[in-house]
């Protein structure tokens, strides 16, 4: 049986290219696409995302969608079965309430991916574009959190976190305290 930590991979690359069950998307809470990963899934999915994000806004969250909150939708054009959505938090200084926000981010999206039988999830690093949450700080909740639900659930058998650029990673692969890989 495969330990909590060869069930999860850290890469450099594409999220939009991996062929997983779902990725997860750190939307914004209009779920409309925006900037960052999220602009990039919404442009390779294509129409088809934006069309089931229209859905959910009108039926589930016609104000925004919650910070933390997670949905599912179509992959459309994508190579994976669905994209999960999760709204992360903003960075206002030294916030723990943004921390818990960021942990319930990864928990709801790994939620969704167990009760949808998935067996492998990707990740982009939520809340650390646009959003400002610190990388140093992200790293550790976003590992803690996938290493904590995975020790308790058998699915996703596979989580994978994937990081655009190479310092990315290297941050990532630092900051949680991870050696080697």
């Amino acid at each position: 049986m495969e330990t909590t930590e060869e069930r999860i991979e850290i890469i450099q690359g594409d999220i939009t290219t991996l062929q997983v069950d779902a990725i997860v998307n750190a939307a914004n809470s209009s779920l409309m696409g925006g900037g960052g990963v999220d602009g990039a899934i919404h442009r390779a999915g294509g129409a088809a995302i934006l069309a089931a994000c229209r859905e959910i806004r009108q039926k589930e969250y016609p104000h925004g969608m919650p910070v933390g909150k997670a949905v599912l939708s179509t992959a459309g054009n994508l190579p994976s079965k669905y994209v999960i959505h999760t709204v992360g938090p903003r960075w206002g200084g030294d916030d723990e309430v943004a921390r818990k926000q960021l942990a319930e981010a990864y928990l709801n999206s790994l939620n969704i991916a167990r009760e949808k039988r998935c067996r492998s999830v990707a990740f982009p690093a939520i809340s650390t574009g646009v959003y400002g949450f610190p990388k140093e700080q992200a790293a550790p909740i976003a590992y803690t959190t996938v290493a904590d639900f995975l020790r308790e659930n058998d699915l996703p058998k596979k989580v994978i976190f994937v990081f655009f650029s190479a310092a990315d990673l290297e941050t990532f692969r630092s900051c949680a305290g991870i050696i080697g890989e």
